[in-house]
């Protein structure tokens, strides 16, 4: 079995998979305060849970966005789990071309979930990832990723409004019955869920019309996209587990 492990600005998403396919997904926070110990007791314990011993763990693959956490965390992989992670960064092999001014300020795990859009699906394509920053990358149809546009994601911007105003109650983020709100928390949601729904779109069709690409396969993936591609027309593919997958792709490709 393949370990894939995706280490964000919030959660440390961790996926298994088999020759069959994907067995089973957990999580960790993405404190900088835990150490070698309390990472590798924790994915033992996430292991032995879903009936899975650490010598049924054949290889790791490692993309992280949180420079804090990967000493201690490889060390974890190294002593518990019995074998030396494979990291994202320059030199592995990913399958496509990334074309940007400067490659290397394009996180990792951003790059493996391009790589899996663009290796499930194909090109052109626009990858559209719903985490901690929203953002939308698109991939050429031979396999070239140099675009992407950045926005905040949805949970930061609720959190910005929540503690910048002194009577805007915390609410949970989903779609209202209507976006004609009449009271405080229906408003609150109108504004972000809809308002996101409505950058979606925009985004979504003015890519379209500066490439050109009438046929452009749209992919969303992250924590809150499944809400919004709920909602449009203008995402074709929701996939949970899309950045995971780019890591086993990336994997096999190197090993």
């Amino acid at each position: 079995m393949i370990l894939t492990i995706d280490v964000g600005n919030t959660n440390i998403n961790c996926g298994l998979f088999a020759e069959s396919g994907l067995i089973t997904t957990f999580r960790l926070t993405s404190r900088q305060a835990c150490t070698s110990d309390e990472y590798g007791a924790a994915l033992v314990d996430l292991l032995r849970i879903n009936s899975i011993g650490k010598s049924d763990i054949t290889g790791t693959i490692i993309a992280s966005v949180v420079p804090g956490v990967m000493h201690a965390l490889v060390g974890a992989i190294t002593r518990y789990i019995g074998n030396s992670p494979l990291i994202m960064g320059p030199g592995v092999k990913t399958g496509i071309r990334i074309t940007s001014e400067n490659p290397r300020e394009i996180g990792p795990n951003r790059i493996a979930t391009v790589v899996a859009g663009y290796e499930l699906y194909g090109g052109p394509l626009l990858v559209l990832d719903f985490g901690t920053a929203t953002t939308y990358d698109l991939v050429t149809a031979d396999g070239c990723f140099g675009i992407g546009i950045t926005a905040p994601g949805l949970g930061i911007s609720a959190k910005a409004m929540w503690e910048k105003t002194a009577r805007l109650p915390e609410v949970e983020i989903r779609k209202p019955k209507s976006i004609l709100a009449k009271e405080t928390i229906s408003s609150i949601q109108a504004g972000l869920v809809y308002g996101q729904i409505g950058q979606t779109e925009y985004i979504i069709n003015q890519v379209k019309k500066e490439t050109g690409y009438t046929n452009l396969k749209v992919v969303a993936t992250g924590g809150i996209g499944r809400i919004i591609a709920e909602e449009t027309d203008a995402i074709q593919i929701f996939n949970s587990y899309l950045t995971l997958e780019g890591l086993r792709i990336i994997y096999h490709k190197n090993k």
